[in-house]
């Protein structure tokens, strides 16, 4: 058997198997001790994490180590099967009772007594909105020690389907731990405080007070920086592949933890790259830059997953600002229910500064992610009309200058046409910019984005590097800032716009060490003729002159 085993690789499908996988110990992403004294407080809690984010592995370790501990049995299930059911209780009870029938069979070693009825004959007996509290009660009673149910994706769970498994837990809540399980974790996505579901008609149904144990639910934790190197230098090890020092902290910028990203950079950078699984090469800081890009451009499954999202109503009201660097239109406080929302989905985070806390996007390849998605069909369409062999000078270097004055002309004969196309009207300038450029860049660079709530600028950093086809030590890499701000209807001092940009310019293009600083000034105010809005000039500030570009 050991001749045959196959090397282990970096997962990004499905629960880990350390057999089989690169692994980071999955109980240290939570809080054991946390969880264990929940449980023996006899709590009802929920336990989320964004997909994909190892959760399943986290859970399934929990329930083997409490397994093994004595105390307690651990029961995991799995409830997805019953979303198609929506509000057709009875189908989505009978999937459910069926799921936990299949994970205590599992036991059998364990347990005395198993479900000893068919779980379509319990849910017809018994009907679907007592099914699962009569299931629970005759387990209990019939194993000898106290039960902690474990239940996951229960967010995938739809309207009165959720409804029901919420009214039949709370039910038998106060018969545990000898009738009913002493302990039940929800797990999903979201941060489901005080189980509110909201309906298809706009209803909201609270879940039940037994839920109401926390301010907060407990959160599994991404990869902390010292355990990305910990589960890269697990592949050398096993193979002797090095992964040079200097990649770990743009993993981490690439990243920030986010467990799928991380394993499928590495996949990427030591599989998917084939001439890298010769294991004398050394996995390099060019290399892991060359697997992002090729993550973002090939789409793979995670994050089409996360551009759907980008289509809800309350992610769009998050989101849009962000892009173009505004405040939101209302206070945080009364955004509070949708800003959380997008945190649990793992697109946004809270980050601390020397000012206090902003919100941000998680990490630099939803940064690269997010604009990408929603100008997908606008790349493809510019395409066929604006060709990068146009914009490269002859020793290979990009035009910057002569890309911003086609984008001039492009924007003023295209702009209401092709603004009206994106979902995202609120970034539309910003969004049909970083458009054009992206196919212009594309395959010859990268763009590094910077945008945060209520900065009022949207940064953008373009590295080319030339000439094409050259050897990685011999490139030059040209390094190009590029500020956009908005003179909008709301904007109380115009008349700051152009100093204020001309400062922001300066201190990034110092920061980036870039060659060249372009700052980009769209003017929305009615009333405005496109004479007066498209201009070009050389402004000085600090010593440096800047490119100022209207539009």
């Amino acid at each position: 058997m050991d001749a045959y085993k196959v090397a282990k690789f970096f997962n990004t499908a499905g629960p880990g198997i350390p057999e089989d996988n690169y692994m980071v110990d999955p109980l240290r992403r939570i809080d054991y001790d946390e969880i264990i004294s929940l449980i023996d407080q006899k709590r009802y809690f929920v336990l989320h994490a964004p997909r994909q984010t190892g959760k399943t592995t986290s859970l399934l370790a929990m329930a083997e180590r409490i397994n093994e501990d004595g105390r307690y049995y651990c029961v995991y299930i799995n409830v997805e099967p019953a979303q198609t059911a929506r509000n057709d209780v009875t189908r989505g009870m009978t999937a459910i009772m069926s799921c936990f029938d299949n994970a205590t069979r599992q036991f059998s070693s364990r347990f005395t007594l198993f479900t000893q009825n068919d779980p379509n004959e319990i849910v017809l007996k018994r009907g679907s909105e007592a099914a699962l509290s009569f299931a629970l009660k005759n387990f209990c009673e019939a194993i000898d020690k106290p039960l902690v149910l474990m239940i996951d994706e229960i967010d995938s769970l739809i309207g009165d389907t959720l409804v029901s498994v919420l009214r039949q837990l709370r039910e038998g809540y106060a018969n545990r731990p000898k009738s009913f399980p002493i302990a039940v974790i929800l797990c999903g996505v979201r941060d489901v405080r005080d189980y509110r579901i909201h309906m298809g008609n706009g209803d909201i149904v609270t879940g039940g007070s037994c839920f109401n144990i926390k301010a907060e639910s407990l959160r599994i934790g991404d990869f902390s920086q010292d355990e990305i190197k910990e589960l890269y230098e697990q592949h050398t090890t096993e193979t002797g592949q090095i992964f040079e020092e200097d990649i770990y902290p743009k993993v981490w910028n690439l990243t920030h933890g986010q467990p799928w990203l991380v394993n499928a950079l590495a996949l990427q950078a030591t599989w998917k790259m084939r001439e890298n699984r010769d294991r004398s090469r050394h996995i390099t800081l060019d290399m892991i830059e060359e697997a992002a890009n090729e993550l973002i451009i090939e789409r793979a499954t995670h994050l089409d997953q996360l551009a759907d999202k980008l289509r809800e109503d309350r992610v769009r009201r998050v989101i849009a600002p962000m892009l173009n660097g505004e405040t939101w239109d209302v206070s945080p406080d009364s955004m509070d229910d949708d800003i959380q929302y997008v945190i649990d989905l793992g697109l946004i985070r809270r980050e601390s500064y020397d000012k206090g806390r902003v919100v941000v996007i998680s990490n630099d390849i939803y940064k690269e992610v997010i604009p990408r998605q929603l100008t997908s069909a606008t790349q493809d369409n510019l395409g066929a009309t604006h060709k990068q062999a146009w914009y490269i000078s002859p020793d290979g270097s990009l035009d910057m200058p002569k890309l911003l004055r086609a984008f001039q002309q492009f924007f003023r004969e295209n702009s209401e046409s092709w603004l009206d196309r994106f979902d995202y009207k609120e970034a539309g300038f910003q969004l049909l910019l970083q458009a054009f450029l992206q196919r212009i860049v594309n395959s010859g660079g990268l763009i590094d984005r910077e945008y945060a709530l209520g900065r009022g600028r949207v940064d953008l950093l373009v590295r080319w590097r030339y000439p094409k086809g050259a050897d990685i030590n011999t490139r030059k890499e040209q390094r190009i800032v590029i500020e956009l701000k908005a003179i909008r209807v709301k904007t109380h001092n115009a008349s700051k716009v152009l100093p204020d940009g001309l400062e922001q310019t300066v201190r990034y293009a110092s920061r980036c060490n870039a060659g060249e600083a372009h700052l980009v000034i769209c003017d929305e105010r009615p009333g405005k003729t496109w004479d007066e809005k498209v201009y070009e000039r050389v402004e000085e500030y600090s010593g440096r002159s800047v490119l100022v570009w209207g539009a």
